[in-house]
């Protein structure tokens, strides 16, 4: 029998064994590695560490960072897990969430997707970090049970959708892909949702998106690839979708205080969309233009508010790069100005990044059909430009380049040329048009023919005798029944008018019989005044027009009209001084319709203003192919211009009427609108 020292001896020494057993049998480390050893899944050494650290139970309390007392309890990172056990929690949370109203195990999915990578070494930052193969995990688990995935699970879905995938390895982002494919196709009231999340992406690229803890850098342009593929990918299984993608597009287009990187931006990528949603090409076209519209008419507007040195100096200052240093410009602008007109400037030299960087990209994306394509291809594309150009660019006053695309491809062949005159010459022709829209077309017209250095002589006397004959008809229709001058009455008219000596300013050696029997524009510049002459109907129709009640003279813009007298003067084709003098004392009376007298409102039935109140009863002097000169976009239209040449051996001193130039205002000579390089 042992003795009673020796038995002790013995109990101490068994009972730190057993006792030690005791206490890793309840321990949970013993258990989660028994359960790791099932799964045939390895334990690492980092989830060792974690689960048997003895510092929460045993380190003193004062020496703990004060940040961590204030975190929630940090869960288990679950790498160590399978992709079926993973798919088997999925569908159990969801069907718990939805069946039963039981929101734990489903909030900690939510959980995963919501944590934001960045703040990785961001102590006090509430949700724990899922491992990447624990993020995979659980979005093949959604994408296996994708079908449970109804409105009632939006909360959840909307959590995947918003986290950061973009900046991922090319494994996570191809399943991410497969995951909006199958959601959208499977649950179709999320298409929406995740149309909008990729076009959002298409504007600009949140800071930080390609740079995550953990990841290989991803540039910009291929997160722009990133996405791209993933709304190809949607758009395939859904070509229905397309008509949800269409109206995304336009009410996603950055607000105008957006800088113009931003607009080049998300212009280029609306531009690519196209490649791979070929039906939405005119949508998408048309949503550009009118951006484009709107910025270039505000550009317009700023700049007739500046002093015309000050305007010339910013479309002159602007930086054809995308990101300049405005201030620095700005100050070397307007160096004696208060600090709003600079933020003014400022605002105003953004804009012209804006259109300059946009339709530059218009440029480049029309070029292919019109250089490289069939004629069929051609005439297509011109066909969708002009669509655009009479439901967005026309009615809009005021445009300055956006239409440049219309003169500059417009040119590429004598058919297109004879497609854009025509197309013009309908509108004017067309009397369920309105007015001003007529008058628009005109000066469209006019501006085309004789800015277009590519179109031939011959198209503008056809053109020219086009106008004549109209110009002929409409005096014919309103004379009877005028009691002097009226743009609000007989706008047609006078727009008509406007054109024709606009026309005749600058393409005269075209219409003269020299130019008629062959001669060129040079050889026609070699002959005498006396020698050049015009055919009959020319002189006949313009007499008639201009001495007519109507007085077309009057109310067309005063420097057009002045550089005409001098031209027809020269080549003794019309002389008609003594009627500038005339006009001079001449007061303008707008007389209201026959309707308006029985409106109790009206007090009176004409009003007679002075000519030069600019109320409205002269004709502006704008002329929509007037010199180009946005810096980067100019390059297009380079050669496509015929420039203003003053006519040989006349000029403003030799001219013994040339007291009959000043009419006492400042009205701008025809050739201001001369390019200005």
């Amino acid at each position: 029998m042992p003795s009673v020292a020796t038995a002790h001896t013995s109990a101490l020494t068994a009972t730190p064994s057993t006792h030690c057993s005791k206490m890793l049998a309840a321990s949970s480390p013993i258990s989660i590695l028994k359960s790791a050893k099932r799964t045939g899944m390895k334990r690492t050494m980092e989830e060792a560490d974690l689960s048997l650290s003895p510092s929460s139970s045993f380190s003193d309390a004062g020496t703990e960072d004060a940040h961590i007392k204030k975190r929630p309890p940090r869960y288990l990172r679950r790498e160590d897990r399978n992709s079926p056990v993973v798919r088997e929690e999925v569908r159990k949370a969801i069907h718990r969430h939805v069946m039963m109203g039981e929101n734990e195990a489903y909030d900690k999915i939510k959980e995963i997707f919501v944590a934001d990578p960045k703040k990785a070494s961001d102590p006090t930052y509430f949700y724990e970090l899922p491992t990447h193969a624990d993020l995979r995990n659980h979005l093949m688990g959604l994408l296996s049970h994708i079908s449970s995935l109804d409105r009632n699970c939006s909360s959840l879905v909307t959590a995947v959708l918003n986290s950061e995938w973009l900046g991922r390895d090319d494994s996570y982002v191809k399943l991410f892909i497969r995951f909006l494919g199958n959601l959208a196709a499977a649950q179709g009231g999320y298409l929406s949702l995740v149309l909008k999340m990729l076009v959002n992406k298409l504007v600009a690229i949140p800071r930080g998106t390609g740079r995550l803890p953990g990841y290989s850098p991803v540039s910009t342009p291929e997160i722009f690839n990133r996405v791209h593929k993933a709304l190809r990918h949607v758009m395939q299984l859904i070509p229905a979708g397309s008509g949800a993608l269409s109206p995304l597009l336009s009410s996603q287009f950055p607000f105008e205080t957006d800088s113009a990187k931003s607009f080049i931006c998300y212009t280029q990528n609306l531009i690519r969309i196209i490649g791979y949603t070929p039906e939405l090409q005119s949508d998408i076209l048309a949503v550009i233009t009118e951006k484009l519209v709107k910025v270039d008419v505000q550009i317009q507007v700023d700049l007739e508010d500046f002093e015309e040195e000050l305007g010339e100096g910013l479309l002159q200052g602007v930086s054809p790069e995308e990101d300049v240093d405005d201030e620095a410009d700005d100050d070397s602008i307007v160096s004696d100005e208060s600090d709003d007109d600079t933020d003014r400037v400022t605002e105003i030299k953004g804009n012209i990044q804006k259109v300059d960087g946009m339709i530059d990209i218009l440029f480049e994306y029309y070029t292919t059909p019109f250089m490289t394509g069939s004629l069929g291809d051609k005439e297509n594309t011109l066909d969708l430009l002009l669509s655009h150009f009479q439901t967005i660019i026309l009615p809009t006053y005021r445009s300055r380049h956006s239409q440049f695309l219309l003169f500059h491809f417009s040119q590429c062949s004598p058919i297109l040329v004879e497609r854009f005159t025509s197309a013009c010459v309908q509108i004017i022709f067309n009397k369920l048009q309105p007015s001003l829209t007529r008058q628009s077309a005109a000066a469209y017209l006019a501006s085309f023919v004789a800015r277009g250095a590519h179109i031939s002589g011959e198209v503008v006397r056809n053109v020219f005798d086009v106008l004549l004959t109209h110009l002929n008809k409409l005096r014919a229709t309103f004379e009877n029944g005028c009691r002097g001058p009226d743009l609000r009455r007989y706008g047609p008219f006078y727009s008509t008018a406007q054109a024709i000596i606009y026309i005749f300013c600058f393409r005269w050696r075209d219409l003269t019989t020299a130019a008629i029997d062959g001669d060129s524009p040079e050889q026609v510049e070699e002959l005498e005044p006396s020698q050049v002459t015009f055919p009959p109907n020319i002189k006949e129709i313009l007499h008639k027009s201009i001495y007519s009640r109507l007085n077309p003279l009057k109310i067309c813009s005063p420097g057009i009209v002045t550089e005409f007298a001098r031209i027809s003067h020269h080549f003794q084709l019309l002389y008609v001084y003594p009627l500038l003098e005339t006009n001079k004392r001449l007061r303008v009376s707008a007389f209201r319709s026959i309707a308006s007298l029985t409106n109790a409102n009206f007090s009176s039935v004409e009003r007679d203003v002075r000519a030069g109140d600019h109320l409205g009863y002269q004709m502006d002097a704008y002329f929509p192919f007037d010199p180009y000169q946005l810096p980067r976009s100019r390059r297009w239209v380079e050669g496509d211009y015929v420039e203003w040449r003053g006519v040989p051996g006349l000029h403003e001193d030799d001219n013994s009427d040339s007291e009959a130039d000043d009419d006492g205002e400042d009205d701008e000579e025809i050739a201001t609108a001369t390019d200005e390089e």
